[in-house]
This record gives C-alpha cells, structure tokens and sequence, in this order.
C-alpha cells in the first residue's frame, strides 16, 4: 500500500455494514437468519440484494424478512431494488426492456420495506445489454425507470444508487464516469435530485478507473461508498490500491453514505443472499483482520 491520506476520524464513517455477497461465512446461514448471526458477529447494520425470488412477495414473506431484521436489532442500510437472478448472471431490471412493470411494482415494494425498516439507501443495477434491442432503446428506458425508482422512494427520504459493476460482460457500466452520464441524463431530462453513484471501489479498480482520481473529482457525486482492496476483493491493505482510497474528500463529501467495506477471504462467485463484511474506514492503517471477522471465519470450513 503507498502512502496516502486517509479518512479522519468520524463517528458517522464507523458504522459496519454487513454486504450479503462477499463474505462467506455467512453463505451457508439460511437468510432470514443472516441477521441475527451479523450482529453476533459484532455488526451493526446490514445490507441485501434483494432477498425474494418474486419482484412482489407476500405479506408473509415480507413480515418474515422484516422481523428477522428488528428482531436482531441491526439497521437495514441498503437494499437493492430486485436485479433478476444474480447467480445465473442478471445484472438488474432498470435497462431491462420487457420487465418494465415488473420494475415499477417492485418499487412500491422496495419503498414500503424502507419506510417500514427506516432504510433510504436503494441500489438500482442497470442491466445487462439485450441483443434483440439497440443500446439507446435501453437507455432510454433506464432514465425513465430510474426517475420511476427515485419517485418513488422520495416519499421516505429515498435515494437510488446506480452502481459500475466488473465480472459481467453484458454490464454497461464500467466506470465512475459511465455511470455519472447516466445521473446527468435523468436529471437533466425529468428533473429527479435523489440519485446518486454508488463507488464501490474495487469494481471501480478492476474496470480500470485511477480509484483516488476518482475520489477526489468525484466524492461530492457519491451516495454510498465500498470498499475492498484489488486484486483480491480483501481488506485496505491486501492488494494493490493507495491508502488515498480513504480520502477525507469522500469523508466530508459523502457524510450521508454509509462508508461500508467488501471484503472477500476466497475466490468464489457471489452467493445470492447476504453475507459479512466490515472495516472502520476512518482507521489510519485498516487492520487486515478484525474481532468480528475472526469469529467469521472460524465458523467457514477450511
């Protein structure tokens, strides 16, 4: 790790998330009780692709999910609205043309969830490209969905993240850039405030972005931040990233984005459901380990 300048010290940047994907321990926890077994683990907040196999759960499946979080006392931080089937490949409904109602019911959802658990952090993945329909007819589509999305969660004080993303070929957005075009475009056409950029930091890295360029041009553009080191998807200090990737310019500029960090120990494709990760951002030098997750991995078979 080369020397840079790192986060101060902040209560509001300390706050741990658990990321349902890339930690594994927690894979092989059935889902409803990821939760609990999150803040055994010390954590105190959680983050969810979306948790159901349908756009619309049930009433029951949805008070079941909804529980599981209150009664583990952890806070839902971030939720992504429902990006398809994430394991077989899906990147998102937001571009995805023929499952536009799908997207629209599902926003109701997602912002009923949120109003109910105090969450306003929502990831829109934009979708993976279509042959049988041109680049622009999907963009075109994704403005007007994601002005749909940011509707209909500003009624609870909602934001939408829109996220680049690495490892999906047919994924679009690749960079900070490509997806800060997009932001500019749904603002500029239907006037929407409440969408911001999602930085996860090693997606940035692995698809070629400067990450501490980013941070500094970009910080006042960011909604959420994660971060993991490349190559790896480790910790801050097990790959090849500068310590500037905890610039106070993301600090101060992004106080409303829960700062969280993806951390991954093995090699392996994301699961569809939560998982643990966590790193106090605003230490100077980010262990490479820490209590919590040493319990973690104690429980994961070698």
């Amino acid at each position: 790790m080369t020397p840079g300048i790192q986060f101060p010290p902040s209560p509001e940047r300390t706050r741990h998330d658990v990321l349902r994907e890339l930690l594994h321990p927690l894979d092989r926890t059935a889902l409803l009780e990821r939760p609990a077994a999150a803040k055994a683990a010390g954590f105190d907040a959680v983050e969810f692709w979306w948790p159901f196999a349908a756009s619309v759960p049930g009433d029951a499946e949805l008070t079941r999910f909804e529980r599981a979080i209150t009664d583990a006392g952890v806070q839902l931080a971030g939720l992504n609205f429902n990006a398809g089937d994430m394991p077989a490949g899906d990147r998102g409904l937001v571009s995805w043309k023929g499952r536009c109602a799908e997207l629209k019911d599902n926003i109701d959802v997602v912002a009923g969830i949120g109003g109910r658990l105090g969450c306003t952090s929502f990831n829109a993945l934009y979708g993976n490209r279509q042959d049988e329909h041109s680049p622009e007819a999907q963009d075109e589509l994704a403005v007007q969905n994601l002005a749909a999305a940011a509707a209909g969660v500003a009624g609870i004080g909602g934001t939408v993240l829109l996220e680049p993303v690495s490892g999906a070929p047919r994924y679009p957005l690749l960079t900070a850039d490509d997806a800060l075009r997009v932001i500019s475009r749904v603002k500029a056409e239907t006037g929407t405030e409440n969408i911001r950029l999602l930085a996860d930091f090693y997606h940035l890295s692995v698809n070629g972005d400067d990450v501490p360029a980013v941070i500094e041009k970009h910080a006042k553009d960011f909604g959420h931040i994660q971060i993991a080191d490349n190559p790896g998807r480790g910790a801050p200090g097990t790959g090849e990233l500068p310590s500037a990737i905890g610039s106070p310019a993301a600090a101060n500029s992004a106080t409303r984005a829960t700062s969280a960090s993806n951390t991954r120990n093995r090699r392996r494709p994301p699961s569809p459901g939560p998982s643990a990760s966590a790193w106090p951002v605003d230490s100077h030098h980010p262990p490479r380990s820490t209590p919590a997750l040493k319990r973690l991995q104690k429980r994961e078979p070698s």
